[in-house]
């Protein structure tokens, strides 16, 4: 028997950059677990749709999907835009049984990540103990979402920074800029800008702009396809495999 196909729901974006990263992110999976069949879809703007993709391995005589959102956070489009886009496609498919993932974070695999890519843009590990972090989040209008940041933030302090504070490129305050100017009023030496997101894109350019607009010492690249955020989805995926329910149907 098969194993069930992988289904990675991304947003989407007018950005390219962001598909081309959702790509990069799939080829990774699927690097990693050759047997897989890995497949990558789209809320919106970029092709292919969600739809689509069901209605293709519907064709190709599927049985099974785990559809994985490629969400940080537990907000909207988790709860409500993902869970409709599956019932609605699954009706017309009814021999497709489908079973949502759990969003991606909150993960220690996730901090890992953020390490990998502050690294990466030259910060050494001796100076850990004198740099305030700010973790940029793209933001959300549901409170689920927002205190999940702030609660990573608080335990990423714990691990030898000298603070970490969240802050949100949209619908939440504080802006990055704030953050990062509250860090230097706070006498903190070195400052850097993480990127809790994965693509590039519009929100991800806004924290790019606070950064230097604030004066901001560093600025990590976005996760992007780092290999603990390909990690992450396989878990994922394993974990809703073996919930051994189906979450979804017609």
């Amino acid at each position: 028997m098969s194993a069930p196909t992988l289904l990675i729901i991304a947003h989407g974006s007018r950005d390219p950059r962001h598909a081309a990263t959702v790509d990069a992110l799939r080829a990774r999976v699927r690097s990693m677990r050759s047997e897989l069949r890995v497949e990558a879809a789209f809320l919106e703007f970029n092709a292919p749709r969600v739809p689509q993709v069901l209605a293709r391995l519907a064709a190709a005589d599927a049985t099974e999907v785990i559809a994985l959102p490629l969400l940080l956070t537990r907000a909207f489009h988790a709860k409500t835009d993902i869970p409709a886009v599956l019932r609605e496609a699954t009706a017309r498919h009814p021999r497709l049984s489908v079973r949502q993932a759990a969003v991606l974070g909150p993960s220690p695999l996730l901090l890992d990540a953020l390490e990998r890519r502050l690294h990466e843009a030259g910060l050494r590990p001796a100076d850990r103990s004198s740099t305030g972090v700010v973790l940029a989040s793209a933001g959300s209008t549901d409170p689920e979402a927002i205190a999940v940041i702030a609660e990573i933030a608080r335990e990423w302090r714990h691990t030898g920074w000298c603070a970490v504070r969240p802050a949100f490129a949209s619908a939440s305050l504080p802006r990055t800029e704030d953050a990062v100017r509250a860090l230097r009023a706070d006498g903190v030496p070195r400052v850097a800008v993480a990127p809790y997101v994965i693509a590039p894109g519009r929100l991800p350019d806004r924290i790019a702009h606070g950064a230097e607009a604030a004066g901001a010492d560093l600025l990590s690249p976005v996760l992007g396809p780092a290999p603990e955020l390909a990690r992450l989805l396989l878990h994922r995926y394993d974990e809703a495999r073996g919930a051994g329910r189906v979450l979804l149907s017609a």
